[in-house]
């Protein structure tokens, strides 16, 4: 029995793979308290029959020429070799670039790609075309925190400075009496982290904070988004309406004499704006705890009663990424602020506002004082962009104007798009409304591991290496550990790195000392080493030279407990160190936002009704929330990831009660639809969702039973079939794919099969299995670190 094994790193945490004869194991990082189970979605992948083996072209682009076409999503494809495919699509990207200029293309590759620092396919893409073609449209802010990372800048700071730099757990577990989370605090969220992720430690710090008394409380249709550990209090929210409990809260406080006034007096501008608000001066409306209770669903008496748990005690008020991933979501991120405000907490040790806290492993944590540097990426020669979530409004859209964030700006015409170590299949919202936006391209290009939604539409797909296929460094600023990325098995078929791919691109079009600088990708990695080594000795702290930081894996890097430093500081001396916002205080009401007369996003924070409620026709919320077997999409045929599933199918849950009404069982199929489409799911009953509502996690590769249906059905259950694409307000822009509304029955026929894990038609395919046969798992593929240069 032969035994290898190399130190890894991902997104959910580090660890070391071993083979033992022709199965791969995955051995946690020692250091890591709490280990993420999504660590076994590698088990099985590397030899799945959905990677993509070897460069394909899709029939209807190579047959007829670069053009829309209504027939992506549902052609095949040909198998064609490396030279083939390195002319087609540079021939495509020159001709693109030489009609059209940088404006012509996108840059796409919106997702969390590798762990690894320098195969960031972002960077690796958009350092091609900047440096190939002078520039490209590109995507602004993120699906996940959208709406937030446009209005927290003009009503406190920076969103990092924010979500990264808040309040971090270890003064929580010390010093906070009251956690007020509105939507929750997760533990399947906090478990991944962009760049890597070597300890979990939320799970200790709830504990420690509940051992010595720190009373969580989350507000949430879901129980689930707190977990055991906290030994908290459940508050079910009706979905989408936590900006009219957090004003009924401040009514509360307000006329009950609990606001800090002289905090609100000193530190904030526009509380009595708010005030005339909340009493109904402007409209007659007050928004009081009986008017709130009647749209979200808890009492008058517990609002009333939630008010009083909160004055007087050390709190820090949370909002999720998941209330702005929503019809006005700017709204209760807003409305956390002023809480906070409300209650004198900002600044405090262990108090304040805190956005995001739980959503990633990033939050709450301290930050290196060095940390590893990002790939240049060149300089894009253009300034045209679109909020990333208004992707299919620009292919559908050409030429029309849009707001975002006070300007008035116009979609491009996009003629090519490019896309790596992204699927916006699993991003984005209406897919059928997708599918048609990509149909209007003249070509789409994709890098892929696998056969993904994304990689079916595309007319050029370029087989990429996973992550435990190539060597890499794994790291993120508030990770203390640096990981050498030691591959683990040779590439998959014909399988290259996105570095390698776009070299030769580069080449081709006579730029590739502009793109690679004369550099191999291990050159890349220990001069970007070298200059992280650099900074480190300036601060009088020595490591390891790259080599001896390779052959020993992991490298420990310092500290700076610097959580919440900006508000903290800014209460200390609010003259010597404002906020970076208009009146240098906390902005209750914003002059600037009120200036840009948007009605869907006023000068100050208000309950706008959404368009999307329940009714007779679809009486259900449907939450489409973050899933805990997978990162979004990333290996969804992964061991763990598909043990998790019940007839290869998603679980949805819902309430016992709603399912009786419907004659829906334990595990049966359903079906959930409306307007858009239908997904089909297993049922799962629990009394921790929220009666009205169905819990559908996203992820699940979209799989339709027919490609070019207006209104498909996912076998599989992809709840982004029924999700409604339209921007969470005219400021940001943002994603709105949290809720939706639906109707539910039960599924009484057969149900198809599930075919989201089988490849393409690819014509010359028993070539390419021929090819591949001898680079699996079961062949002797590995490597060991001894070979690993």
């Amino acid at each position: 029995m032969s035994v290898t094994r190399a130190m890894h790193s991902s997104h959910w945490g580090a660890f070391s793979a071993r083979r033992e004869n022709d199965r791969l194991t995955i051995v946690p990082f020692s250091g890591d308290p709490d280990p993420s189970p999504l660590l076994q979605n590698f088990e099985n992948v590397l030899s799945h029959p959905v990677r993509v083996a070897m460069p394909c072209v899709r029939r209807g682009w190579l047959e007829n020429g670069p053009g829309p076409d209504a027939r992506r999503g549902a052609d095949e494809y040909i198998a064609v070799s490396w030279e083939d495919a390195y002319a087609l699509a540079a021939k495509e990207l020159k001709r693109v670039a030489d009609e059209g200029g940088p404006e012509a293309v996108f840059g796409g590759s919106y997702g969390w790609s590798s762990a690894g620092r320098f195969h960031h396919a972002q960077s690796q893409v958009h350092r091609f075309l900047n440096t190939t073609i002078g520039g490209y449209v590109r995507s602004v802010n993120s699906y996940s925190s959208g709406a937030a990372s446009v209005i927290l800048p003009h009503i406190v700071g920076d969103m990092n400075e924010i979500a990264r730099r808040g309040v971090s757990w270890k003064e929580i577990a010390q010093h906070t009496e009251v956690v007020l989370s509105f939507g929750g605090l997760a533990l399947k969220n906090s478990q991944v982290a962009s760049g890597g992720l070597s300890e979990h430690t939320e799970r200790g710090f709830m504990q420690q904070a509940a051992a010595r008394g720190t009373m969580f409380i989350s507000v949430s249709p879901l129980q689930s988004d707190l977990p055991e550990e906290a030994q908290g209090e459940w508050l079910a929210i009706c979905p989408g309406t936590d900006a009219a409990l957090i004003l009924a809260l401040l009514s509360t406080l307000y006329q009950r004499g609990w606001s800090d006034e002289s905090f609100l007096a000193r530190y904030c501008t526009g509380w009595e704006t708010l005030v005339a608000y909340l009493n109904g001066e402007e409209d007659g409306q007050v928004r009081d705890a009986a008017w709130a209770a009647a749209i979200c669903g808890i009492t008058a008496e517990k609002i009333e009663a939630l008010a009083e748990q909160l004055h007087g005690k050390r709190t820090i008020i949370s909002v999720a990424h998941s209330l702005q991933r929503a019809e006005h979501g700017e709204q209760p991120v807003w409305l956390g602020l002023v809480l906070a405000a409300a209650l004198g907490q900002p600044g405090l040790p262990g108090g304040g506002f805190s956005y995001a806290l739980g959503a990633l492993g990033h939050y709450g944590k301290h930050h290196n004082r060095v940390s590893f540097p990002a790939l240049p990426q060149g300089k894009n020669g253009i300034d045209r962009l679109i909020p990333v979530a208004s992707i299919a409004d620009m292919l559908l859209h050409p030429g029309e104007k849009f707001h975002y964030n006070g300007r008035h700006l116009t979609y491009p015409h996009i003629k090519l798009a490019w896309w790596a170590g992204g699927n916006p299949f699993h991003h984005h919202q209406d897919l059928a409304r997708l599918r048609r936006a990509f149909s209007k391209l003249d070509t789409l290009i994709v890098h892929e591991v696998a056969w993904t939604a994304t990689a079916r539409h595309a007319d050029i797909v370029f087989p990429a290496t996973m992550t435990l296929e190539r060597e890499d460094v794994g790291g993120a600023p508030t990770d203390r550990h640096l990981i050498a990325m030691q591959p683990v098995a040779q590439p998959y078929g014909e399988a290259k790195d996105d570095y390698t791919i776009f070299s030769e691109l580069a080449r081709r079009l006579g730029k590739e000392q502009a793109f690679t600088e004369g550099r191999s990708a291990r050159q890349w990695l220990a001069h970007l080493y070298q200059q992280m080594r650099a900074k480190l000795q300036d601060i009088a702290v020595n490591v390891p030279d790259f080599e001896a930081f390779w052959q020993q894996g992991v490298l420990a890097l310092p500290q700076t407990e610097d959580g919440g430093r900006l508000l903290r500081n800014f209460r200390a001396d609010p003259q010597h160190s404002p906020l970076p916002t208009p009146s240098g205080k906390i902005e209750i009401y914003s002059a600037r936002l009120a200036g840009f007369h948007y009605a869907d996003c006023p000068g100050h924070p208000v309950w706008l009704e959404p368009v999307q409620k329940p009714d007779d026709t679809h009486p259900f919320w449907l939450l489409a929330n973050q899933p805990a077997s997978r990162l979004h999409s990333q290996l969804d045929f992964g061991r763990y990831s598909v043990s998790q599933k019940r007839e290869g199918r998603e679980v949805c849950r819902m309430h016992p009660d709603d399912a009786q009404q419907k004659g829906i069982g334990e595990g049966d199929v359903v079906e959930i639809f409306n307007q858009r489409g239908s997904v089909l799911a297993c049922v799962q009953l629990s009394r921790q969702v929220r009666t009205g509502v169905v819990q559908l996690p996203t992820g699940a590769w979209y799989d339709p039973v027919d490609p070019l249906a207006d209104k498909p059905q996912c076998r599989h259950g992809n709840p982004n079939v029924l999700t409604r694409d339209a921007g969470t307000s005219s400021l940001s822009q943002g994603c709105t794919g949290q809720i939706t509304v639906v109707q539910v029955r039960r599924y009484d026929r057969v149900a198809p099969a599930v075919q989201a894990f089988t490849p393409p038609r690819i014509s010359g395919l028993k070539e390419v299995q021929a090819q591949c046969s001898g680079r699996s798992l079961s062949s002797n593929s590995f490597i060991s670190p001894d070979n690993a240069s």
